[in-house]
């Protein structure tokens, strides 16, 4: 070869652009993520319907069927305590389903990639890091939480019986920034939760954490109304429930969507981010060992 063809090799490579680990990671990312929403296209109409069963049933019972035969709901009876226990109910419904979601399209995918093909392994392949594998299913399953909040609120909002209505007030500061925080919160869990059971175990999840967690989440009660149950002066199922993420989105919800009592928000907005910390952190730390392993 002269050196003239060196000298033009040499030029080529000197010109050839070149990317940063940055821009590779942010590209990965972003190819991780839009590979999770195109399967969520493909199968958009199996997750309307799985977003939607619940709170349909909820809100059918409890503000359709509930009031139509008689039965007493929300403490007492008649049009009055019917709609306010519609407007405590709504926001429950819809903290439930970004809950629901955030943890399904996480921990159940999870338990997938983790079984016995070892899909995760071409995920973390990828030209980034192994923690960015994981974020990008938490961020793939809050955009999921979201969407699924946005399809529950006016279903869930119009599903009552005559009479029943949901006093709504729409407080959009506190929406813009608090349902993005919650969806990423309970994506987090979800990752912490799909990381910490065996793929064969993770029936067991649903029975033993989702399910005390969904009850004792405040869906059909608000916080402040835990008062009267003491034991010796002592609040103790309202400082319990503390410990249970769902509290916080819950109360977060009926700030943001009725004018109904609800716990402060200088606890709400902390709470959250100090749960997505912790829940973001073991299990990334998990994730990693898994991947390993």
């Amino acid at each position: 070869m002269s050196t003239a063809d060196v000298s033009a090799s040499a030029a080529t490579v000197k010109l050839a652009p070149t990317r940063s680990a940055l821009g590779a990671s942010r590209i990965a990312l972003w190819a991780l993520i839009l590979r999770d929403l195109v399967v969520l296209r493909k199968h958009m109409f199996e997750f309307v319907v799985r977003t939607l069963v619940q709170p349909f049933l909820l809100c059918f019972v409890f503000l359709y069927v509930f009031p139509k035969i008689g039965q007493g709901i929300g403490g007492g009876t008649g049009p009055t305590a019917e709609s306010g226990f519609a407007t405590v109910l709504v926001p429950g419904v819809v903290g439930i389903s970004i809950l629901f979601q955030g943890v399904q399209s996480v921990a159940l995918t999870m338990s997938q990639d983790f079984g016995y093909t070892r899909e995760i392994e071409d995920r973390v392949q990828a030209p980034c890091p192994i923690w960015l594998v994981a974020g990008a299913k938490v961020l793939s399953g809050a955009v999921q939480g979201a969407i699924s909040a946005v399809i529950v609120l006016p279903i869930a909002s119009v599903v009552h019986a005559k009479g029943v209505e949901a006093h709504l007030d729409l407080h959009w500061w506190i929406i813009v920034t608090l349902v993005p925080l919650a969806c990423i919160t309970m994506a987090s869990l979800g990752l912490l939760l799909g990381t910490s059971f065996e793929p064969r175990n993770i029936g067991l999840m649903f029975g033993f954490i989702i399910l005390p967690v969904t009850f004792l989440g405040g869906t059909y009660y608000q916080w402040t109304r835990l008062a009267p149950i003491q034991a010796g002066g002592w609040h103790w199922l309202q400082i319990l429930v503390l410990v249970n993420p769902l509290i916080y989105v819950n109360e977060g919800m009926r700030a943001a969507l009725t004018n109904a009592p609800h716990m402060h928000l200088y606890v709400v907005y902390p709470a959250l981010t100090g749960l997505l910390a912790l829940f973001l952190g073991l299990g990334l730390r998990n994730f990693r060992r898994r991947v390993l392993s």
